[in-house]
């Protein structure tokens, strides 16, 4: 969902320290170069004004191990030994005159606290031997659907549990019986007739209101209705629900823990200490279907994720939101460890459209982009109705205009175009025609609220002029073309992972239309990686009532080595970083007699501009089987990568073999950029594919992938995740509608990677900015580059 400034920050960026521009800044950011033995300098992983006596919400790191993560290394840790460490820290900061008020301390799969503290006194901590790093204490949000009652669902919405072999798995005997799922989001309904049976006498816990009944936000807590929640029950259904609709695993327990309150916000310091009480309270498996879109694979909800994973606790969270491009996957999406999830859309048929108005025009660009039903889009076939301009088919302009049982006409732009039917749908249209503002084609989007077609922006203004012109009717012929198979969807983010070049999502799984319950005893459809990702923590707990002795990492392989490689409509093989291994097939995974771990290679970064570089490493595969087996190996890939093994490997009944291997690289023979490849294990029985990637110099990372907004004493102020040393930063501001550059502000030299505050006075050329829609895009430079992030939609009303 596209961002709109309408508050402040809330929690975690109530402030954003609005002085930044106007006063020059003192920057302390450190990247923790060691010059010798003992702990390195602690990282600031945020940039800002240490003039400024704003307060900000942030986590800390220290360098003591937690309990979790010492035990893993064969270490021993105490509670008392950090309680001791985190308090000697505290206390040496209000020695040093600074003022923290501590909202969480962790101590199990993190080690630190989060506190709110103001930006002048950051410097003082980072002083104090001991920490390791401090941590912007990130926003997420969730998005809720509208609800219905179960007699308005069609049949076909309940295709997504058997196709990825879930009714296959329950007919073998395995439904999840025995197994915990804890949920971590905006809390579950616990009453819901469908899952009722799932919750026993600990429900979870609710972190937003600190009490034991974690309950969603119902009307009765607060007094918008746009506030109440509904996410964390839909993700529960998908895992469990057990009545009129049956989850993946209906016989699994669930726990649930509310870290996302009204409106389905919520911070990562909360969502830390929801793992952390997870693991304790015995979840054999958790669910994270939330993120932010920081690609960083060290933020403290990765890290408490792959703590999680390495106790034994199948960690599966959504890759994210943020669309079809490379590098999009978010926190905690970036674990290394735990199962990112992207999203596919089952098969489905694709109609072609065309519409007529009583004008001599033509218009040859008319595609479908969704609906609701395939029965609503036939209805128009045929249909003459009237055609009624809406702007950007905002509520406001909706509301101007009468749509009743007519056809609205909305150009693309400021917000997003679920939003826009949605809107059309609330102010009674039947149906809309949505022509592009650029050139260039438009996206496919599942679940559209009204029938939508789609035009080119010549076609569009064409057809906006033939209205002008009164020809306020539209004819449309609508028809069957053919049908597309299981394909990643649009909105799905992709990998890889900054920093460590890892492969995400390492699955997908369906996300589209997902029918699930709600609150209240009602269902509703949602689509997002968020219930793609329930779609595995119930596959995770059917492996794991098949096979309670598997490791964490067996369960992940067997989830990617036996899932189902996709193609896009065209034929053509998904990327690597868009699919990972593939679409999970449950039963596949169950049944495995082989698996390969790790599931996924990145081969790195090969640098060397002429001549061959070469590197070591292997994996392990296991048979499973009572019989001793021959494997064989083979590599695929691009012309200059090399991979020398030997490939015969005979491994004995339930016996593993390390499988190492050197792989070669002449960069005189590939191009600068992203390669991928797969190596292809065969059991002489089923054969399994396992994906590999590497980059040729410099990835083409983006040097910006996070913003967040917030208006403060009539100031904008904003944070941006900055992924490099970049030469310069700024704010685009462009007219929403048309995207003319109205102006570029908050212009800084040599901004060094990390978070950046930045302010804009909302002045343009030293006048108020007059009523209408801003489109704020940070942007970064370096050299050639230039990243111009689409951040939000700023409205000044009359």
């Amino acid at each position: 969902m596209k961002k709109s400034v309408t508050k402040v920050f809330a929690s975690t960026m109530s402030v954003l320290l609005g002085v930044t521009a106007l006063l020059p800044a003192m920057n302390v950011r450190a990247e923790g170069a060691n010059t010798g033995s003992g702990p390195s300098e602690p990282k600031l992983h945020l940039e800002g004004d240490l003039l400024s006596d704003e307060v900000v919400s942030i986590i800390v790191e220290i360098e003591e191990e937690a309990m979790l993560q010492a035990k893993q290394k064969g270490r021993f840790q105490s509670e008392r030994v950090l309680a001791e460490e985190r308090a000697r820290i505290l206390s040496e900061l209000e020695s040093l005159g600074a003022s923290a008020d501590v909202n969480h301390e962790y101590d199990q799969l993190f080690s630190g606290f989060s506190i709110e503290l103001s930006e002048n006194e950051i410097g003082k901590l980072l002083m104090i031997d001991g920490v390791k790093s401090v941590f912007p204490n990130q926003e997420y949000e969730v998005t809720q659907a509208e609800q219905f009652s179960l007699e308005s669902v069609t049949p076909e919405m309940f295709d997504s549990a058997p196709y990825i072999e879930s009714f296959a798995a329950w007919d073998a005997g395995y439904t999840g019986d025995g197994v915990t799922v804890a949920v971590i989001d905006t809390g579950v309904d616990y009453t819901h007739p469908d899952l009722a049976h799932a919750f026993g006498e600990n429900l979870g816990w609710d972190f937003v209101d600190n009490d034991a009944d974690p309950q969603e936000t119902t009307i009765e807590d607060v007094a918008n209705p746009e506030l109440v929640t509904n996410h964390g029950t839909h993700v529960a259904g998908t895992i469990a629900a057990n009545g009129a609709i049956k989850g993946v695993a209906p016989d699994a327990s669930l726990l649930a823990y509310r870290v996302l309150g009204p409106g389905g916000s919520g911070s990562t310091d909360n969502v830390i200490a929801a793992i952390e009480r997870a693991v304790e309270d015995g979840a054999d498996v958790m669910n994270l279907s939330l993120g932010a879109t920081l690609n960083n694979p060290d933020y403290p909800t990765s890290i408490a994720l792959d703590t999680a994973m390495a106790e034994g606790v199948v960690a599966v969270t959504a890759n994210g939101n943020s669309g079809s491009q490379n590098w999009t996957v978010g926190s905690p999406g970036t674990s290394r460890e735990a199962i990112s999830v992207g999203a596919t859309q089952l098969p489905y048929n694709v109609f072609s459209a065309s519409i007529d108005t009583t004008s001599e025009s033509t218009y040859p660009s008319a595609e479908v982009m969704g609906y609701p039903s395939e029965s609503a889009l036939l209805e128009l076939n045929g249909e003459t109705l009237e055609l009624v301009y809406a702007g950007l088919g905002s509520t406001a302009e909706l509301n101007e205009v009468d749509v009743e049982g007519k056809v609205a006409l909305i150009q693309r732009g400021a917000y997003p175009f679920v939003e826009k039917a949605q809107n059309a749908l609330n102010a009674g249209a039947v149906g809309v025609v949505l022509f592009n503002n650029v050139e260039g084609t438009q996206p496919e989007i599942p679940g559209m609220a009204v029938p939508t077609i789609m035009l080119s922006l010549a076609d569009g203004e064409k057809l906006l002029a033939d209205l002008e012109a009164g020809h306020n009717e539209v004819t449309f012929s609508v028809e069957f073309s053919h049908e597309v198979g299981e394909t990643v969807a649009d909105f799905s983010s992709r990998g890889p992972v900054m920093n460590n070049w890892m492969i995400k999502p390492d699955v997908v799984a369906p996300g589209v239309n997902i029918v699930s319950t709600v609150p209240n005893g009602m269902y509703a459809s949602l689509q997002g990686t968020s219930m793609a990702a329930p779609h595995v923590a119930g596959a995770a707990a059917l492996i794991l009532e098949a096979h309670p002795e598997w490791s964490v990492e067996f369960v992940k392989a067997a989830l990617m080595n036996t899932a189902e490689q996709l193609t896009d409509r065209t034929g053509t093989v998904y990327p690597h970083n868009t699919q990972g291994a593939g679409s999970i097939r449950v039963l596949q995974a169950i049944e495995a007699e082989t698996l390969i771990i790790p599931g996924s290679h990145s081969f790195g970064i090969f640098d060397k501009t002429n001549g061959r570089q070469t590197r070591k490493q292997s994996f392990e595969i296991h048979n499973l089987t009572n019989t001793r087996k021959r494997h064989t190996v083979s590599f695929s890939g691009n012309n200059g990568v090399k991979v020398n093994n030997s490939n015969n490997l005979n491994i004995p009944a339930g016996k593993t073999s390390s499988f190492n291997f050197n792989v070669q690289v002449d960069a005189s023979n590939l191009a600068a950029g992203y390669n991928e490849g797969t190596f292809t294990v065969s059991d002489g029985v089923k054969s399994y594919e396992v994906p590999t990637i590497l980059f040729i110099q410099e990835p083409d990372f983006p040097l910006l992938n996070d913003v967040q907004f917030g208006l403060m004493d009539g100031l904008l102020v904003g944070l941006a995740s900055v992924t490099t040393d970049v030469d310069q930063f700024s704010l685009r501001v462009r007219n929403a509608e048309t995207g003319e550059l109205l102006t570029e502000t908050a212009v800084t030299q040599n901004v060094p990677r990390g978070e950046h505050f930045f302010v804009w006075d909302m002045l343009i050329d030293g006048q108020p900015l007059t009523p209408g829609q801003y489109q704020l895009n940070p942007t970064a430079a370096l050299g050639d580059r230039v990243t111009e992030l689409q951040g939000a939609v700023l409205t000044i009303g009359q």
